[in-house]
């Protein structure tokens, strides 16, 4: 755990180097901190049911959406109204990394009653989101996140911006939320806690309204402890443009099927249709039983004037500076070997120091995941990488279960899947591994700092899917 000392000998250095816009810092009177407080709160999630009781960000689930600049120094402060420690991450933000928000690696939990500065300056435009890491596996589960909107230097050519936050609850035929659950190995060794109550932006089939012909850009986000979701966009007949935050070079049709791990992001683009009363539905379609998710309906009054806008399927953002080169023939490999879990044959592994059974592990420490051998954040990195080398990191799923591989601090490219070169592939911060599937992922370590890797079912998270390296 890093100590309070610790913290401050080097987070302050880091904040230290960003300011306010035009080098000054700004006055108290004039603060430009954006204020977040999480603390118990309500939310009508299950319609027909009691308003289900939540932790929430700002009273709301999800939390406010955060809109940043590209470029520009972001002010947050984080207060803790909650019962237990917390913290808060910027998924897919390259950002410092004293600002990560990994409680224990990063920086120490927020305590109950106490506070956080986050101040960074996102380099990316795109669609993140924010969360906690701390117990990310129960305050998740009741209602912390939100999401974050970098917003391009220029405007982009869309009418309407939209969001759409998908989330699956274990709730009870009484609408709360069901705590007896929280902490289950089972769960923990199997797919993680999957809910059976879907919600996008934090209602039951919610309407999305929309002007006659309107251009719009859906920024959809999973919001899910584990659950894979897909979904079915067919009647909007649109294209991604961005995934994880990254703008696509050619967009993609979103088809009937746009597959959402957990964490994972997309940015939808599709065209209203021209008729006032119109309704499209949207649906969730990862089992047997498709589900609608939410419905679009043309009821709002204005006509946007369309001019000789581009079609679709030339529509393109503006790309973020992320490194252009990846040198592969000196790239530095970093072998990923995932085991463990339910039906797995994982037989011991390493957790502090001392290599233990796994009926050992699972009964005192709650472990049953290890990568490369060892279960838990480990106290010394996977590898420490001089800053601007191309690392590749070779992960090899030896389990029975599917896991939603994220890496902090940088944005990668798949380069080859279960022995198959993969070319020009997005760039992503998460990147779905099925069971016995195998993938190298490439980036640029260009980061300075330390760096978790680890399975965003944050359940496999919790129970020993997590290391990380440090840039240097």
């Amino acid at each position: 755990m890093i100590s309070r000392r610790h913290f401050l000998g080097t987070g302050v250095a880091a904040v230290g180097l960003v300011t306010a816009p035009g080098g000054a810092w700004p006055s108290a009177a004039a603060s430009p901190f954006i204020d977040l407080r999480a603390a118990p709160a309500t939310a009508l999630l299950m319609p027909k049911a009691a308003a289900t009781p939540v932790w929430a960000y700002g009273g709301e689930v999800p939390g406010p959406v955060l809109r940043l600049k590209q470029g520009q120094p972001a002010y947050i402060r984080v207060n803790n109204g909650l019962t237990q420690p917390t913290s808060v991450h910027w998924h897919g933000l390259r950002i410092e990394n004293a600002m990560d928000g990994v409680a224990g690696l990063t920086q120490d939990p927020i305590p109950p009653g106490g506070r956080f500065d986050y101040i960074f300056t996102p380099p990316d435009a795109g669609t993140y989101w924010y969360h906690p890491h701390h117990r990310s596996w129960e305050q998740m589960a009741r209602g912390l996140y939100g999401l974050v909107v970098i917003e391009e230097a220029e405007p982009v050519a869309v009418d309407q911006d939209l969001v759409f936050i998908a989330d699956d609850w274990r709730l009870g035929a009484d609408g709360a939320i069901d705590d007896a659950s929280f902490g289950q190995l089972h769960d923990w060794a199997h797919g993680g806690r999957l809910g059976n109550w879907l919600t996008i932006n934090g209602r039951s089939t919610p309407q999305l309204t929309a002007r006659p012909r309107a251009r719009i850009r859906l920024r959809c986000v999973s919001t899910a402890n584990a659950r894979i979701m897909a979904f079915d966009f067919s009647e909007l007949d649109g294209v991604v443009v961005a995934l994880d935050g990254q703008p696509l070079a050619t967009p993609l049709p979103v088809g009937d099927r746009l597959v959402l791990a957990p964490s994972q992001r997309a940015d939808v683009v599709f065209d209203a249709p021209t008729d006032t009363g119109v309704t499209r539905t949207i649906r969730e379609v990862s089992t047997s039983n498709p589900v609608p998710a939410a419905t679009l309906a043309v009821t709002m009054a204005g006509d946007p004037d369309t001019g000789a806008r581009p079609p679709l399927g030339a529509f393109r953002l503006p790309a973020n500076p992320l490194p252009t080169t990846l040198d592969l023939a000196e790239a530095e490999t970093l072998p990923l070997l995932m085991e463990g879990g339910a039906m797995g044959g994982l037989a011991e592994a390493t957790f502090k120091g001392k290599t233990m059974g796994l009926r050992e592990l699972a009964r005192e420490q709650n472990l049953v995941w290890a990568f490369n051998g060892v279960a838990g954040l480990p106290e010394t990195p996977l590898r420490r990488v001089t800053r601007g080398r191309t690392v590749v990191i070779d992960m090899n799923n030896d389990t029975r279960w599917p896991h939603a591989m994220h890496l902090h601090g940088h944005h990668f490219r798949v380069i080859e899947r279960n022995g198959k070169v993969v070319a020009d592939a997005p760039w992503r911060d998460t990147e779905l591994l099925r069971a016995d599937e195998r993938a190298k992922i490439a980036f640029v370590a260009d980061n300075p700092g330390k760096w978790l890797v680890h399975c965003h079912m944050v359940e496999h998270m919790a129970a020993g899917m997590v290391t990380w390296f440090e840039v240097i």
